[in-house]
């Protein structure tokens, strides 16, 4: 299917939503229908116009223009923050000052879209919609408007094109971002698709954070083997569901790397719907059961919050509430309030965090409506005085539109059962309450389920998993490499109740308790110090392969002190008193009781916040954290990929810690729990409250040795698809030009098989394979490949290097970011890039050695396959040059040498039949500069030339000699107009266009095919007018 064919059928599902289509070239300047002025215009502003005036009819023609001219001037040069402008405009209005009926000025604003009635809308999608940047014109496949405003962007590839591919699109999308920024300034969402791929995601978002979406209505995921394109479409660009996400589930925030912008995913969009429907029923009933959303830790939880506090602040039937947003402990209130909501620019109103009882008081009390409070649970407790007197807790506010959103709504969270439930209710006693968690409800637990209600969605681990929205967790047991006394394991499983909730201050006050007794024995001097030791070989083992960090889980403060000297006593150089440097870190609380020794590893908050973003950077130098409770709750680093566990723990707690390490992070192959004290049958007992198919497939907790069989498998399969090549032997024999002479046969064996998939089944294998590896390497089993998987990796990487001298600048690369390192083995040559051109025997070529000699010597070499990606990886360098001179010959050699290569690689073709066909077409690219002068052309003139002569009209009725002159003429003109600066002042660019068109109707250039004519000569004079301001 040709990329049109797969737009037709894109086009066909907007049409059935009640889309209009157009074809982008008829609204163009100067066609009949046009609807621009230029290709610079990137809005259809007679539409944007008529919406005003329809959606605010009070409006004079005046004011229409002002909010126009606001709507289409930019504040920014950063395409971003231009973003967010629009943002603003979009969601809440154009401000405007008009004239009231009783002549007094009063504000008011101006709606762009009617978000509560789409029917009042016009929505339209417009392919092959051309648009000019400064320095060069693109043509995105399909642009889609809302009155005027183009809110969206669909990149299309074909699928079963070779390198057609979601990451190609990606790319394109990119490139339109840098190179014709005013468009994309515009975006609410961008969707990429192969046809049967498709994933949505916005605008500068990385692109392991697009993503499918795999439902149309919400009530079901679609039915298997449904096209994806089709599922997002519909599912997504319904015109309600369109404008519901671009209103209310689109946020920016303010975060140390700069402003960042996410979208809702679609589990995401549809709870938060949900959500805001159940809350408000819950109103209504007067219960204040809104619900509980489970959605499993890492899948976004915390934005969905962020969502449903925007949404429901919003919504008209709610009169402008108040949000209470509860926690269990102050660290994590800290995290919720300084890392999602502070930050976040889309709230409605600002967040105010209660800084005690008697301020969380005083704000429930003095709010007649909105705000949004923080708080933790604990500040809901009665005072002293109202314990003595027996004094109910005291009613806060008894207003209808309060809700309550509680982060990991658990009993044993939230004390339920001791009161604080209870204080709750008669501090506000109509308010709703909505519970948000990453782990289920206990079935016995009756106590949650009677204050927050039931689900009201969804989202497993095994969802997460599939729809790469988390990574799933390997178990590795280690318990046999420590000494962990059997008097302690009893102890731990007899009382572990005790043993997992007791806090630190519980126990000074309990010291003859077992968890005293037990700590005392995990913490011995002999096994913290081999608890160190094996945690040092793991985690070099670990970094080898893969970048990232590692958390370490203690059972008590003074044990992470202990583990955190022992380490730095292996490995002195991972210290630093510094808390910018230093590779490992303590992070814990603090008490007046502590000694220096503790004292040193205690920080402020604002020093805690600053390691924590040491974490959260994969590219900074700490590697490793040490904590006892700190982080496992809410703390959110990608790319943590490794935790060590020394600390008994279960249910929910141990579910939410271990879920530190379930983020996805470029191509992380997962996480990895390594269990140094024993909570494999936790693990079982807390996946009993998951669903069926959780259990089933343990997503969490998986063993290790699944990973070791997928290394096995996909190793196997890298054998098999080498099979008949002497690879094996070559690497045996040590020697480095063998080991060269191996790759070489490798490439020779997976570009000149019968089977064209042959390189990117390859390419997948080895990639499971090493990721597989990343996971196992500390395994002796792992060793036994290392090897094989180094040579792997080595040939992956020259099969890449091919595609990326194909695609200069893009993602689709040899330095593709990776989280996966490049296994270094004795047995697979270290010394750097191999040099291709030196390694087949033809050395480095150019056009000017290309010759029947050279042709010769390519079909005699024992690697002709190898030579011909050499000999294609040479022309198609000169058809990148050729592009930024003769826009016409680059298309003619372009599509000459992907002719030569879909022969051959469809094997009709023969390799020297290929070879002597390149040859032939390096000869005519080589001869190329020498054709203007036989036509007494120079080489700007001849681009021309060739521009007007792709008019078969023009070259019968005008003849050589006058399109040669207009090729001159344009060349003049093109010259005289290209001002310094001309490219960003849109005055010499219009006059420039003028130039041309009426030189063309001077020599009375035909008219038919005028419009691609045009096009192509305007083009043609970007390149030279590029050239001659620079």
């Amino acid at each position: 299917m040709a990329e049109s064919g797969v737009e037709e059928v894109c086009l066909d599902y907007f049409a059935d939503l009640g889309w209009d289509v157009l074809y982008g070239p008829g609204l163009a300047p100067d066609e009949p229908r046009a609807e621009r002025g230029s290709y610079r215009d990137v809005l259809l502003e007679d539409r944007l116009r008529t919406a005003i005036g329809r959606l605010n009819p009070l409006l004079s023609a005046s004011v229409i223009d002002e909010v126009v001219a606001t709507v289409r001037r930019p504040e920014s040069a950063d395409v971003l923050a231009e973003n967010w402008r629009i943002y603003k405009l979009l969601a809440a209005g154009v401000p405007i000052e008009r004239r009231a009926d009783n002549g007094e000025s009063r504000h008011d604003v101006a709606w762009l879209v009617d978000f509560e009635h789409p029917d009042r809308n016009e929505f339209l999608a417009v392919n092959q919609y051309t648009v000019e940047g400064d320095q060069s014109t693109r043509r995105p496949d399909i642009v889609l408007f809302v009155n005027g405003l183009p809110l969206g962007v669909v990149e299309l590839k074909v699928p079963g094109e070779e390198r057609a591919t979601l990451r190609g699109a990606y790319d394109q999308l990119r490139t339109y971002a840098a190179e014709i920024p005013a468009l994309l300034a515009y975006n609410a969402v961008c969707v990429i698709s192969t046809g049967t791929q498709a994933r949505m995601g916005p605008l500068a978002g990385r692109f392991e954070h697009y993503a499918p979406w795999k439902t149309i209505e919400g009530k079901r995921l679609a039915a298997p083997g449904t096209p994806e394109m089709e599922v997002l479409v519909r599912g997504v660009f319904d015109p309600l569901r369109f404008l519901d996400l671009v209103r209310n589930f689109v946020s920016f925030s303010d975060e140390r790397s700069g402003v960042v912008k996410r979208l809702a995913k679609y589990h995401q969009f549809h709870a938060v719907n949900k959500a805001v429907d159940t809350t408000l029923s819950a109103l209504e009933r007067g219960d204040g059961r809104a619900g509980v959303v489970w959605h499993t830790q890492g899948s976004g939880k915390s934005l969905e919050m962020l969502f449903y506090v925007s949404k429901v602040m919003r919504h008209p039937g709610m009169a402008n509430p108040t949000v209470v947003m509860l926690t269990d402990r102050n660290d994590l209130d800290d995290q919720l309030f300084d890392e999602v909501f502070a930050p976040a620019r889309t709230l409605p109103e600002t967040p105010v965090q209660a800084e005690s009882r008697e301020h969380l008081r005083e704000l429930l009390r003095s709010k007649a409506s909105g705000g949004i409070i923080f708080s933790t649970m604990q500040k809901f407790g009665r005072t002293k005085e109202d314990k003595d007197a027996n004094r109910s807790f005291p009613i806060l506010s008894d207003r209808r539109n309060i809700v309550v959103v509680a982060d990991e709504a658990h009993r044993t969270q939230y004390d339920l059962i001791d009161g604080f439930a209870r204080n709750l209710r008669d501090a506000l006693p109509h308010a709703a309450f909505m519970g948000f968690t990453g782990t289920p409800i206990e079935t016995a637990d009756k106590d949650t389920r009677a204050i927050f209600g039931e689900y009201v969605d969804v989202y497993d681990l095994t969802q997460a998993v599939e729809d790469e929205a988390t990574v799933k967790v390997f178990y590795e047991a280690r318990l046999a490499r420590v000494e962990l006394p059997a008097e302690a394991r009893s102890a731990i499983d007899e009382e572990f109740d005790e043993v997992t909730e007791l806090t630190e201050t519980d126990t000074r006050e309990r010291l003859k308790t077992r968890w005293a007794r037990v700590e005392a024995i995990v913490g011995a001097d002999k096994r913290i110090a081999e608890v160190a030791q094996d945690i040092v070989d793991h985690w070099e083992k670990r970094r080898s392969a893969e970048v990232g960090k590692g958390l370490i889980v203690c059972m008590s403060r003074r044990i992470c002190v202990s583990l955190y000297d022992e380490i730095t006593k292996l490995r002195p150089a991972w210290h630093s008193d510094d808390d910018g440097g230093g590779k490992i870190k303590v992070v814990i609380t603090g008490s007046a009781s502590d000694g220096p020794e503790m004292n040193r590893h205690v920080r402020n908050k604002d020093r805690q916040r600053a390691l924590k973003e040491r974490a959260k950077d994969p590219d900074d130098s700490l590697e490793l954290v040490i904590v006892r409770d700190m982080w496992l709750t809410g703390f959110d680093s990608p790319s943590l990929h490794t935790m060590y566990v020394d600390k008994p723990m279960r249910g929910a707690g141990l579910m939410q810690a271990i879920a530190r390490v379930n983020r996805t992070f470029l191509d992380k192959p997962g996480g990895l729990v390594v269990d140094y004290i024993g909570i494999a049958e936790s693990l079982r007992t807390a996946l009993a409250d998951y669903t069926d198919r959780d259990r089933a497939r343990q997503e969490v907790g998986a063993p290790i040795d699944e990973a070791l069989a997928l290394l096995q498998e996909n190793h196997e399969v890298c054998c098999e698809l080498l099979y008949g090549c002497p690879w094996r032997e070559a690497l045996d024999s040590g020697s480095d030009r063998a080991r060269i002479e191996a790759i070489m046969a490798a490439l020779e064996h997976l570009l000149g098989g019968e089977d064209m998939e042959l390189p990117d089944r390859f390419l997948q294998h080895v990639r499971v394979a090493s990721q597989s590896f990343a996971l196992v390497v500390s395994s002796p089993e792992a060793m036994q490949y290392r090897n094989d998987l180094a040579f792997f990796q080595a040939v992956a990487v020259e099969l890449r290097r091919a595609r990326a001298e194909d695609r200069p600048g893009t993602t689709d690369d040899v330095a593709l970011e990776t989280a996966i390192r490049q296994v270094v083995s004795d047995a697979v040559t270290a010394s750097g890039v191999i040099d291709i051109y030196a390694a087949s025997g033809i050395g480095r070529p150019d056009l000017s050695i290309i010759d029947a000699e050279f042709a010769k010597r390519l079909t005699t070499n024992p690697h002709p396959n190898v030579q011909i990606e050499v000999l294609r990886r040479l022309l198609a360098s000169e058809v990148r040059s050729m592009a930024k001179r003769n826009v016409v010959a680059e298309r003619k050699f372009s599509e000459m040498l992907e002719r030569a290569m879909r022969s051959y690689n469809n094997r009709s073709l023969t390799a020297a039949e290929v070879i002597a066909e390149l040859v032939e077409l390096a000869k005519e690219m080589k001869t190329e500069s020498d054709r203007g002068a036989k036509l007494g052309l120079r080489n700007d003139e001849l681009a021309f030339y060739d521009a007007v002569c792709q008019n078969d009209s023009a070259v019968m009725e005008l003849g050589d000699d006058v399109l040669k002159r207009i090729a001159q003429e344009l060349v003049d003109v093109v010259r005289a107009n290209a001002a310094v600066d001309w490219d960003k002042k849109e005055q010499v660019r219009a006059s420039l266009r003028r130039h041309i068109r009426r030189l063309l109707a001077k020599y009375h250039y035909p008219p038919d095919k005028q419009e691609a004519a045009v096009q192509l000569v305007m083009q043609q004079a970007e390149l030279l007018a590029a050239g001659v301001a620079s």
